[in-house]
């Protein structure tokens, strides 16, 4: 009768001590209670998506501001403002008339400068036309006040622009320097040439310098790109890009290139699995699928991008070997794909892009969509 009385404690201890390593497994990956309950930031969200604001015209780009809400670029040329609530501010955060909204070409990417807390610094890449009427691009930086941008002053210039092809992506990297990607611009040479501008990824400092040691003593960090429109860093501190491959009745081969200092990816010498020496080959193509790929960031150990074309959110699983496989999500749901950002909250946002002359526009487009990677 003990040992049968010893035996049920036994049992009854040993239940207890599954139930309680249950839940300490539970709480080490159940999300903490949001702070506020505003659309932004709710962290608790079980939704695979949620449409954070519509109506806004071609958007490109997202940058968060520290309290939560968001700028976003409008190809034609203007900055609007989306509260925390998801509100589009009827009045735009600044319109940009030297914009030249052409093809491809528009009002494209932004990005905040590290300390922008301190110094309110806005960074913005647009198309515009030079005095002799050729379409160029630069990267300006302004200043957010009061919901306002102002003081408008070049960091860098005469980058080559056409009506298609003028890459657009800009952000700051690990390093405190500012990668800009940019477009063969149409002239598909000129990748090869370290001396332009155009199909490349530029790196310069917040002002505008040259770092000390950039490959080539000019912005140029590296080269061969056809149309550079997605830049992401891992948690290795490795850089990755996405960039759209040939086009027209041949159209595929799009690319996601690990990118480092100096190398040469090849366009237009080389493309998909094709090699070349002092080439650097693509980690992953579309083959004959075309992606038309977009904005770019890494969650973990994936890169989450942006299909136009292909209208559909891709995650690739991304390390040292390169990319291990690529999953697609959304496949046809909301039209075209443009920018993919990680908000405050750990949710990506992605916005649309069906008025681009390219899409077939859906009621309330263009949107911005929050996507909770937790329901993958």
């Amino acid at each position: 009768m003990k040992g049968i009385v010893v035996f049920g404690f036994i049992i009854i201890l040993m239940g207890a001590v599954i139930f309680l390593t249950h839940q300490q497994s539970r709480s080490t990956i159940t999300p903490s209670a949001p702070s506020t309950t505003s659309a932004l930031t709710s962290q608790n969200e079980v939704a695979p998506m949620t449409v954070v604001a519509t109506g806004l015209d071609t958007p490109w780009a997202i940058a968060f501001l520290p309290d939560q809400s968001m700028l976003v670029t409008e190809r034609k040329g203007m900055v609007r403002r989306i509260d925390t609530n998801g509100v589009l501010d009827s009045t735009p955060v600044a319109t940009l008339s030297q914009v030249k909204k052409i093809g491809e070409g528009g009002l494209l990417g932004i990005t905040t400068h590290p300390d922008f807390e301190n110094n309110k610094y806005v960074y913005l890449y647009y198309t515009y036309s030079s005095n002799d009427n050729n379409t160029l691009n630069r990267v300006v930086r302004m200043t957010y006040q009061n919901n306002t941008l102002t003081d408008e002053k070049i960091i860098i210039d005469k980058i080559p622009g056409s009506s298609n092809h003028n890459g657009g992506r800009i952000k700051f990297g690990l390093d405190g320097f500012l990668y800009i990607g940019t477009g063969d611009a149409e002239n598909p040479s000129q990748a090869q040439d370290t001396k332009t501008l155009g199909g490349k990824i530029l790196r310069v400092t917040d002002a505008g310098d040259i770092p000390s040691d950039n490959p080539f003593h000019n912005p140029v960090y590296s080269y061969g790109h056809r149309n550079v429109q997605g830049l992401a860093w891992d948690k290795a501190g490795r850089l990755w890009a996405t960039e759209h491959g040939r086009s027209g009745i041949q159209s595929g081969l799009d690319e996601i290139n690990q990118v480092e200092m100096g190398k040469n990816y090849g366009w237009p010498i080389i493309q998909g699995d094709e090699t070349n020496p002092g080439m650097e080959t693509a980690k992953k193509n579309s083959g004959d699928t075309t992606w038309a790929p977009a904005g770019a960031v890494t969650v973990g150990n994936f890169l989450f991008f942006g299909g136009l074309r292909g209208q559909t959110l891709y995650e690739a699983g991304i390390g040292n070997d390169g990319v291990r496989e690529l999953k697609e999500h959304f496949k046809g749901e909301f039209g075209r794909i443009r920018e993919v950002v990680l908000g405050p909250d750990g949710m990506l946002y992605i916005t649309t892009s069906n008025k681009d002359g390219r899409g077939i526009p859906k009621n309330g487009d263009d949107k911005v969509i929050r996507i909770n990677t937790s329901q993958f």
